[in-house]
Formats: structure tokens, sequence, C-alpha cells
């Protein structure tokens, strides 16, 4: 088992963040679109209307993110399309499959790795086996495949 180097992982964020915002653009635009033609139909203020279909959007992108990469890791394949497009894959520290209560810990480690500044994520440039803070937090490998 060879540990995934640094920039395989950094580009297949790079991907996976471009799929991500794919996914929530399209959820967002028909969201804001049944929204707004309920609430004119409802005779609600645009100002209103604009704010539900905010944070609407805001949910649906936390929604899609945690169930990207939790679905993707834990799933036959154990990686994402961009860690797919790169040849890497996820396991448990034996090298097992995810299973989806792991693959969405590690998710909720990558928001925290990403949130502070992607800190977490540039850990994995510096420890033995590549690992990143969300690998850390739920005791994943990130290999070749």
């Amino acid at each position: 088992m060879t540990y995934a180097a640094f920039w395989k992982r950094f580009v297949a964020l790079v991907i996976d963040s471009i799929c991500i915002n794919i996914i929530s653009f399209i959820l967002g635009f028909i969201t804001g679109m049944v929204l707004g033609i309920a609430g004119n139909a409802a005779g609600m203020a645009r100002d209103t209307i604009m704010q539900a279909a905010g944070a609407a959007g805001y949910a649906e992108g936390i929604i899609v993110f945690f169930l990207y990469y939790s679905l993707f890791e834990s799933s036959a394949k154990q990686a994402t399309i961009g860690k797919m497009a790169l040849g890497v894959k996820v396991t448990d520290t034996e090298g097992n499959r995810l299973s989806f209560g792991k693959a969405l810990l590690r998710a909720f480690g990558k928001l925290i790795s990403l949130i502070i500044f992607g800190l977490g994520c540039l850990v994995a440039a510096f420890t033995e086996k590549k690992q990143a803070l969300h690998d850390f937090i739920a005791k994943t490998l990130v290999v070749n495949a």
C-alpha cells in the first residue's frame, strides 16, 4: 500500500470542488426558480424570496458537500471523481472500504480542514502516511489505487 502524494490529493480536491460547485449551482438554480415562482404566486415580497433562495442554496451546498464525499468514498470505488481521475482511493487504516458513517465523519473532518484556511489539508504534505487532519479524525488513509 503506497500513500497518495500531497499534490495528487490537492489536484483531486480541485476536481472535486469543481464537481460540487456544478452540482450545487444546478440545484440552486432549480430551487431558486421554484421558490421564485411559488413566492410570486403567493404574493411574497421579492426580498423575502431572495433571502429564502439564498438560505436554501447555502443549505443545499452543505448537503451536496457531505453527500458527495460520503457516498463516493464509501462506494465500491472508494473514491470521489477527483480521486478516481488521479488513481487514488480512501481506506481505513487497515486498508478496508469505509462505511458510510466513517466516510461522513471524514467529510465532516474535511470541512474542518478547509474552514481553517486549508491548513488541515496541508498537514498531508508533512506526515509519514500523507494523512491530512480529516484522515486523523476518521482514521483513514488515501492510497494509490
